[in-house]
């Protein structure tokens, strides 16, 4: 007897069938893995052990050791520089451990636990057979039944079932081995059991249940809806204990949830000679099947993201064995929902649909376990879908049951994986016992819960190593032959095969690993014009953008008090601590919202361009959320419990994020005033019907919000897709004397009142001028400054700099996904942060962080290390460094040297003025300050003041070349 994860629903018994076993157990944990030999499973429950509650995991209940330097985690650990770094010394002390690369388990427990308790079987359960479901095991289980050893089961994904067989009735002892170390090398990182994001626990969660179940059962159901004929084929496997399932009938009910239509039934009737023909053609003894066709009527609707209408199925077989007549039901929900590929595109019910996903990586910090009840999850897919997503990608691992009925309920689409990340030392392909767990999970997946009609897309796992191509060939063709009605893909990532239905690659994105400076965001002026047209046209097949993204924002270190669950934000508590010891304690809230706000126009930058691609199929960000592991990756609007930081709302990602987003084709966002606007307007719609008597309008607003210029584009109707141009547009800006912000909106409204906007911000600059006579100096030349400045005098100093000045590499971006795991990739900053209303900035508009009018300015700049200054020095303009160094860095700063002012700016506000209009203007507000007094304090001068050695160590690089 062995445990079977292959019924895909739950036997609709009355409370007398199902005892519920939630509750007090005995533990005993096992770390050197003896019980098995000295027979723990004969010992009485009772006799002096712990007791847990379950369901729950041990280690959240206090069990488990303190985290030390020596635990033996199960994740990869890519900068191990905490091991050995002097800085990290306080953190590595006995009973103080904090680590800087994820979240921390107050209690950590690698290894055998042995849960146990006594249950009654009632004597109404006689002559039935017995079935134990675990709902969510981490990871192996093993169950004697009083002192019969029963079986094992190891999936990550469905539940563990045991048949316990026929129980006599009165008191049985259930003893329960879990073993929570690595099974199978699925890949260290893998979110199915990585300490990067659930962290490995050990327990069971969700339902406990005991089931007494008839002779003769059903095992299996799968539902095959057929939207043309508005029918659904219900396919009935049967099994039994003997060798026949006798003769009976099967009846196949379904009903229109929240709908009045009555319900529709079939009933078939089998024999028993159709059993013995089976067992006679070499068919598993015990078993049979029937197949029933239910018509829905032709009214009856179908499931999608905009209209989730589902189904009840309740199958009912009724048997007759040894004269003894039984019944057995099972109920799961459907929908009327197929999808496809036309082309390039993923089609739903026939009408193209654009992927808008993110990743759910099993994150959640209070528990350190996924969820089981429905409402957790739809609070999730709630969040995602106010953000204008559509998908939640699971990102090596399968939700619970709960998470796919939450999503069948909101009209959310899920794509699922295999428990596999296989990378990092393992890899498929290659005969390893990973392969066959591949087939062995997926398959399980598929049976559990391949009737859901959220569930739309399925790879074995991501970002594979090994002979993946070939393997991931044959397993696709498989699953596909298994259950037909979902999207297959090969791996999260790669590889690309013929046999994907679609292609999960991750070329096509803003920055891909390993551009650093020279990925279009930080190489390239801006502009939003391009997109992904050629590898449309290099694929016959879909394309899904893999991970796109990975923008970092600073750490929200007020977060810190959500973590009152298992898991620990230490790794905050370091930052933290670093960053007081440079002195900007007091600027943490800052640095969190300006980088976030260069996150949010990152992440609406790569949404657009993939948007604007005619084609394409889709996106799956990196991510909506932060992930709190792999070295700390922030990487989300939201934190890691899906709620907001302070800086982005879901509205506002939803103007660029969603069914329906205009779009404007800018070939630049910076202008001189009197220069010609050009622009494209096209509209990305992907709703539920074309869009009927809209108008596609256009405005550019002033920074108050007054119109300066409007007008209207395009036809009558929005077509569905995003291939339709609705014209090209130009207008002349105004001539400005000063600067100036304006806002380009396109917006689409129809007769019926819906609108649907989304907006550019764009930057007019006065035309270049004859430089004025000012008594301040302008130099490059250090020394000359220091002389300068020491008599008295006022001066600009814009130092030579650059490699090796310092080894900060500066980009327009923010840090890609985080220093720590890529191995420092550049850039290494997140963004800028200036008081808006500093008076040397007074003729230059900004908003107090990074935006686009700044990328001319950051492009080729060096940032300054300014540690070594006193700490009363605060940049006027200063680069925000990774939370791992914390260093004081400045762009723009002041001091006093000697009787004189000395300004450093260390971004290049002097080549090419015609054509560099920011740096242009730049120039000239700093020009103003400096021949001004709004920088006078009390005292009537600017603090504080410095040694002309300091500034000389602050900038001796530059001066050593």
């Amino acid at each position: 007897m062995t445990s079977s994860p292959t019924t895909d629903s739950r036997p609709a018994a009355g409370h007398d069938a199902v005892l519920d076993l939630a509750g007090t157990w005995s533990l005993r944990l096992d770390p050197e893995g003896v019980g098995d030999r000295e027979r723990w499973f004969a010992q009485d429950p009772d006799g002096g052990q712990d007791r847990v509650e379950l369901p729950g995991s041990l280690q959240e209940q206090g069990f488990g050791d303190e985290v030390g330097v020596d635990t033996p985690w199960t994740g990869l650990v890519v900068d191990r520089s905490f091991y050995t770094d002097e800085r990290y010394a306080p953190y590595r002390e006995p009973g103080a451990v904090s680590v800087p690369f994820w979240l921390q388990p107050r209690r950590y427990y690698r290894g055998a636990a042995w849960f146990s308790r006594v249950v009654e079987v009632p004597e109404s359960w006689r002559g039935h057979r017995v079935v134990l479901e675990l709902e969510r095991v981490h990871w192996e289980s093993t169950l004697w039944l009083d002192e019969d050893r029963v079986g094992s089961g190891r999936s990550l994904s469905t539940p563990h079932r045991y048949d316990l067989g026929e129980l006599e009735p009165g008191s049985h002892r259930l003893t329960l081995r879990v073993d929570n170390r690595t099974v199978v090398d699925v890949g260290p990182n893998a979110h199915s059991i990585s300490d990067h994001t659930q962290g490995n626990w050990n327990g069971v969660v969700g339902a406990l249940t005991l089931t007494a179940r008839p002779p003769v059962v059903i095992s299996h159901v799968m539902t095959l809806p057929d939207v043309e004929r508005r029918a659904v084929r219900v396919q009935v496997d049967l099994a039994s204990g003997t060798a026949g399932v006798g003769a009976g009938t099967v009846t196949a009910t379904v009903r229109r949830l929240g709908g009045d239509p009555a319900p529709v039934s079939v009933t078939a009737r089998f024999e028993s000679e159709q059993s013995r023909d089976l067992v006679e053609r070499g068919m598993v003894a015990g078993g049979g099947h029937v197949d029933l066709d239910v018509e829905l009527g032709q009214d009856a609707p179908t499931w999608d993201e905009f209209s989730p209408a589902l189904y009840e199925l309740t199958v009912e077989l009724e048997t007759t064995v040894d004269g003894i007549t039984s019944t057995d039901v099972r109920t799961l929900t459907f929908g009327l929902r197929e999808v496809g590929t036309e082309g390039t595109q993923i089609t739903v019910n026939g009408r193209p649909t654009f992927i808008r996903g993110t990743l759910e990586s099993c994150v959640h910090p209070l528990t350190g376990y996924p969820p089981t009840d429905v409402g957790s999850w739809r609070r999730i897919i709630d969040v995602c879908r106010a953000h204008g997503l559509n998908l939640l990608r699971f990102h090596s691992w399968c939700p619970p049951e709960a998470a796919f009925v939450a999503a069948d309920q909101a009209g959310f689409y899920v794509q699922v994986e295999g428990p596999v990340w296989a990378n990092q030392g393992a890899a498929i392909g290659e005969s390893r016992p990973v392969d066959a767990y591949v087939y062995e999970e997926t398959t399980a997946i598929l049976r559990t819960f391949g009737h859901h009609p959220s569930f739309l897309m399925m790879a074995h796992g991501n970002e594979p190593a090994g002979r993946d191509a070939e393997f991931l060939g044959h397993w696709v063709a498989h699953v596909r032959r298994l259950d037909p009605r979902h999207l297959y893909t090969s791996g999260a990532g790669w590889p690309v095969i013929p046999e994907n239905d679609v292609d999960s690659i991750s070329e096509p994105r803003v920055q891909r690993w390993g551009e650093e400076l020279e990925s279009r965001i930080n190489g390239r002026a801006p502009e939003t014009t391009t997109d992904y047209t050629e590898y449309v046209r290099a694929t016959p097949r879909p394309i899904i953008s893999h991970e796109i993204g990975q923008w970092c924002a600073y750490p929200n270190l007020a977060e810190r008090e959500k973590y009152t669950g298992l898991m620990q934000a230490r790794n905050f508590d370091i930052f933290a601590d670093f960053l007081a010891q440079g002195g900007m304690a007091d600027q943490a809230e800052e640095f969190l919202l300006a980088s976030g706000e260069l996150q949010k126009l990152c992440y609406k930058e790569d949404v657009e361009a993939a948007l604007r691609t005619p084609g394409f199929g889709g996106f799956h960000l990196l991510g909506l959320n932060d992930f709190p592991g792999q070295g700390t990756a922030l990487v989300g609007v939201l934190d890691a419990f899906w709620e907001e930081k302070g800086y982005c709302t879901a509205a506002e990602f939803a103007r660029f994020c969603g069914p329906t987003v205009p779009l404007a084709r800018l070939p630049k966002r910076v202008f001189t005033g009197g220069d010609d606007l050009t622009f494209g307007v096209q509209v990305a719609h992907f709703g539920p019907a074309p869009l009927e008597q809209a108008t596609v309008s256009w405005a550019l607003l002033d920074d108050d919000g007054e119109t300066l210029d409007e007008g209207t584009v395009g036809a009558s109707t929005v077509a569905l897709g995003n291939s339709e141009r609705h014209g090209e547009v130009t207008t002349t800006l105004p001539q400005l004397t000063a600067a100036a912000r304006l806002t380009l909106e396109v917006s689409v409204t129809t007769a019926a009142g819906e609108r649907y906007a989304n907006d550019w911000r764009l930057w007019v600059y006065p035309p270049a001028t004859p430089p004025r006579p000012t008594d301040a100096l302008t130099t490059r030349d250090l020394e000359e400054a220091l002389e300068a400045a020491g008599a008295g005098r006022t001066v600009l100093l814009l130092p030579e700099l650059g490699p090796p000045h310092t080894d900060v590499a500066l980009g327009f971006s923010p840090v890609f996904w985080n220093t720590a795991w890529t191995r420092n990739q550049a850039p290494h900053t997140l963004g800028i942060t200036h008081d808006p209303e500093h008076p040397a900035l007074a003729g230059f508009p900004s908003d107090g962080h990074t935006d686009w009018q700044w990328w001319e300015l950051l492009h080729g700049a060096s940032a300054m290390v300014l540690d070594e200054l006193p700490v009363e020095v605060r940049p006027i303009v200063q680069p925000i460094d990774t939370w791992f160094s914390a260093r004081r860095l400045g762009l723009l700063w002041e001091v006093r040297v000697g009787e004189g002012r000395l300004v450093v700016c260390s971004m290049d506000l002097h080549s090419d003025p015609g054509s560099r209009p920011a740096a242009r203007q730049l120039l000239a507000a700093l020009t103003a300050y400096l021949e001004g007094d709004a920088y006078l304090d009390g005292d009537g001068c600017p603090a504080p003041a410095v040694d002309a050695d300091v500034v000389r160590r602050v900038l001796a690089p530059a001066v050593a070349r």
